[in-house]
């Protein structure tokens, strides 16, 4: 009942907000087609695809990160910082852990309505890729450990600054490195090892081999359990510490 309320808070919070938000996820993906897809090269080839298919299943993986963290660490940190609003939950008598996962989920939620409108403008523009019930698995486990790890950073951070630099540090690299809009496969050694441990490497990886009829890893989708599960424990940690 506690996950449903806080579900239902941030679903009227969208509601009212709806046209703002949906536009706002539009420009972004619609810019990188733009720019790298037919900026750089419609006819350009990546690993034996059309450069357009390559990277649309990347700008998936790079929206739906950056709208899932985003939702919740904006909300979680105003209500914290700003509003003083959040220390009315830690106060109440709700665990830990369903306001924990309330959170995370209307954040994953909201990476899930930044994939529809990814795909639905890239099929305005005449780009259909493959989905199935493992893409949007894949899709949801992607919102939910960035929901996770901007639940996590709006706990921790002390002013707006802080949450600024933790994007610029964290999140933007992710953004650009882990293969969204091109292949790893002639970076450096030493750099490409550390780029197959985060996780939006791995979301990325997977989705572009569905899209694509590629071989999907197994191993790729226990990384990313291990992080949302990781992340999770974090976040739960975070709020006993904000409450004592």
């Amino acid at each position: 009942m506690e996950v449903l309320t806080i579900l239902w808070r941030e679903f009227v919070f969208f509601k009212r907000r709806f046209w703002k938000i949906t536009s706002a996820l539009i420009v972004s993906p619609l810019l990188y087609m733009v720019a790298f897809g037919w900026g750089i090269g419609d006819n350009l080839v990546v690993e034996g695809s059309n450069y357009m298919y390559y990277i649309i299943p990347g700008i998936i993986a790079l929206t739906t990160m950056r709208s899932s963290f985003g939702a919740i660490s904006m909300r979680v940190s105003v209500s914290r910082l700003h509003e003083k609003s959040f220390e009315y939950y830690l106060i109440a008598p709700i665990s830990m852990y369903l306001l924990t996962l309330g959170h995370i989920l209307s954040g994953a939620l909201r990476g899930m309505y930044s994939a529809i409108i990814i795909i639905l403008t890239a099929f305005v523009f005449g780009i259909a890729i493959k989905i199935n019930l493992l893409f949007i698995f894949v899709c949801f486990l992607n919102s939910l450990l960035f929901a996770g790890l901007g639940f996590f950073a709006a706990m921790m951070i002390n002013t707006h600054y802080d949450m600024n630099r933790f994007t610029s540090f964290i999140i933007n690299p992710m953004s650009f490195l882990c293969g969204t809009f091109f292949s790893l496969r002639k970076m450096p050694y030493l750099i490409r090892s550390f780029i197959e441990l985060l996780p939006l490497t791995h979301s990325t990886r997977i989705l572009r081999a569905i899209a694509l009829n590629g071989k999907v890893e197994v191993f790729s989708i226990l990384v990313m359990l291990v992080y949302a599960i990781i992340f999770f424990i974090l976040s739960v940690k975070a709020c006993y510490e904000e409450a004592v």
